[in-house]
């Protein structure tokens, strides 16, 4: 009798615990959309993938000034690189959810973003400095004026 009772109570926990633990799936409608716009990411950074090289070549310059003639290509075409493998990392695994749940696997997802923020520091500062924050000043309050007794002779 007892252990039909515990049996009991295990089951009822194990029944009501279960259910409010499950998690609603997400529909195949947005699967689909998202393994799609994988897909057509996939495509597009292998397509544009070459278009890093005067991207690249055009923000070195603007931000490094004329070293940017001669790292620019060289980081363009490292980044053409990188943007064709993960492109077609994503046209050939589209329908795998990862990495993440069919997040990008390059930041800016696409070769035309990116152009306008400044990535690095600017010209002729080596480590950003961090502005000092203000503080308020308080005003000094004088302190209270201590009774001057007259010091003692030593010897008396």
């Amino acid at each position: 009798m007892r252990t039909r009772s515990t049996l009991l109570s295990l089951l009822l926990i194990i029944i009501f615990a279960t259910s409010s633990f499950a998690m609603e799936g997400q529909q195949p409608e947005a699967i689909t959309e998202k393994m799609a716009f994988k897909l057509v990411r996939g495509v597009t950074n292998v397509a544009t993938s070459v278009v890093e090289v005067p991207k690249q070549s055009y923000l070195m310059v603007r931000d490094r000034g004329r070293i940017g003639y001669v790292v620019g290509p060289l980081k363009g075409l490292g980044m053409a690189f990188y943007r064709l493998l993960s492109g077609v990392t994503e046209t050939v695994f589209f329908a795998v959810p990862q990495p993440g749940y069919y997040d990008p696997m390059i930041y800016p997802e696409y070769v035309w973003q990116g152009w306008e923020e400044k990535r690095i520091e600017p010209r002729g500062q080596s480590v950003a400095q961090p502005l000092a924050p203000v503080e308020p000043v308080e005003p000094v309050t004088p302190a209270p004026a201590a009774t001057a007794e007259p010091a003692e002779k030593k010897g008396e």
